[in-house]
């Protein structure tokens, strides 16, 4: 067997030329001819930096690859878009790729992604206003969760190495308050000698650090999840109490989250209170909402109340008197949107969320809404039957998109307007697509930029008749 020819490590100073859809940056560079031959292009990817940076990188074996991927550099010059109160750590941990870049870089680079995207599939970049950035784009995730690394680290996987935890000494995500919390659980850990749990050899205890507060009440929910319950567990989770009582008066909600399943995700978990109730409540919008360890909620509540806002604005002036909101988890645009229609009806798979939905709708005194635990395909069908097609569908699926199914079962379902609400504008690009052929064209749409420093941004669509379409019915 033929030996791989090795190479030996390179370095090089390039110029960052663009950002990609992953947020790291890109240079290519090309190999100078060796004995006549052509020099071979290389691709280079590195993190945390800005377009225009002057880095110094070094590249493993780098004669013979055609893409790398490096994860720490040197500085040389800073490009007109980098922040320059930004300094790179190697240690830097994930979760912030675009953190080098100016805002209004951070900005620009979210708006010309998706105006990308979406002509792509055809859509009028006149349609696509610019993009409505925060005031304030630090500190404004009401949730964060952490994981107990096996080296003694609580923190963030490492950008592009998930098997690494980069423990989180400072976060321009979290508040002071879960950082305050999460400074004193690392030293209950290391107080108490409990092991990190390891995914790899399925042992150990303490897996992951949630850590939940509310924008407006300030209520801070902190919870352990762990694969079980430790022997000494009452005098453990005491001392953890008073650590936490001491120093936090927010302090709401401590809890023991035992997952025993494999599965990180898994939703078959039994929670304990330690400390208070088991959820916190979060004002929104005019509404109150009960918030448990796994409710999925906006993690950046100040701009998701622009886009409610956004939406109501949309429909303010048109009488609507079905509404049908597609994936409305715990009911948080269900409820505005009820104050508009004459019925809502919500659709959501996860049957904790339509109970919460059904709760937080009882606790406002809504009562023109109803909640359908179901698939979102069936629950249209099953509704079809009851309603016929209603005046307007609102739909915010997964970041993975709705998918064409259920973007044709839309489509024959014939509501009057559809708002879409999306947190990927390329597989929002692909759904649009499967409307066209059901008489619809999109006419408005709003990006927000509801997740500063990563690459995420959220669009909201209005999609409506065509004309042609219009004149027909």
């Amino acid at each position: 067997m033929t030996k791989k020819k090795t190479y030996p490590t390179e370095t090089y100073d390039i110029t960052i030329e663009s950002i990609n859809d992953r947020g790291n940056g890109y240079a290519q560079i090309t190999h100078p001819p060796v004995n006549g031959h052509m020099g071979a292009g290389l691709q280079i990817f590195v993190p945390h930096v800005a377009p225009g940076d002057k880095v110094r990188v070094s590249v493993p074996n780098a004669k013979g690859r055609r893409r790398a991927s490096v994860f720490e550099y040197e500085l040389l010059e800073a490009g007109p878009h980098r922040d320059p109160e930004f300094e790179f750590n190697p240690d830097f941990s994930g979760g912030t790729p675009l953190i080098a870049m100016s805002y209004e870089a951070q900005l620009d680079y979210k708006q010309q992604m998706i105006e990308d995207y979406l002509d792509k599939v055809g859509v009028d970049k006149q349609l696509i206003r610019p993009i409505i950035g925060m005031d304030q784009p630090f500190h404004y995730r009401n949730k964060m969760e952490l994981t107990f690394g096996i080296d003694g680290s609580l923190g963030m996987h490492g950008q592009g190495n998930y098997k690494k935890v980069v423990d989180l000494k400072d976060s321009v995500l979290a508040t002071q308050d879960m950082m305050t919390a999460k400074r004193i659980v690392e030293q209950w850990w290391l107080d108490s000698n409990l092991p990190a749990y390891n995914k790899e050899t399925k042992e150990g205890l303490l897996r992951h650090l949630i850590l939940r507060q509310s924008h407006q009440t300030k209520e801070l929910m902190v919870g352990i999840v762990a694969n079980g319950m430790p022997e000494n567990y009452d005098e453990v989770t005491q001392k953890l109490s008073a650590r936490l009582t001491a120093e936090l008066p927010t302090l709401t909600s401590l809890l023991w989250i035992e997952n025993t399943s494999i599965s990180e995700r898994s939703y078959e978990t039994t929670t304990h209170v330690i400390t208070g109730s088991d959820h916190i409540n979060e004002a929104f919008c005019g509404f109150t909402f009960r918030i448990w360890h796994d409710t999925f909620f906006q993690p950046n509540p100040v701009q998701a109340q622009k886009m409610v806002e956004i939406v109501e604005g949309l429909i303010k002036d048109k009488q609507y008197n079905q509404v049908v909101d597609l994936y409305c988890g715990i009911g948080t645009f269900s409820l505005p949107l009820a104050r508009q229609a004459r019925h809502l009806a919500g659709i959501e798979i996860v049957e904790s969320s339509i109970e919460s939905a059904k709760r937080n709708a009882q606790d406002n005194g809504i009562t023109n809404a109803e909640f359908i635990c179901s698939e979102a395909r069936r629950g249209l069908e099953a509704l079809k039957e009851q309603w016929g097609s209603p005046d307007l569908l609102v739909l915010d699926p997964p970041r993975s998109g709705a998918g064409g199914k259920m973007m044709r079962s839309i489509g024959r379902y014939q509501p009057g307007a559809i708002i879409y609400i999306s947190c990927n504008p390329k597989e929002l690009g692909n759904d649009l697509i499967w409307l066209d052929d059901f008489g619809y064209e999109v006419t408005y749409v709003q990006p927000v930029d509801q997740f500063p420093h990563t690459i995420h941004s959220e669009c909201i669509v209005m999609i409506e008749k065509s004309d042609s379409e219009k004149s027909i019915n």
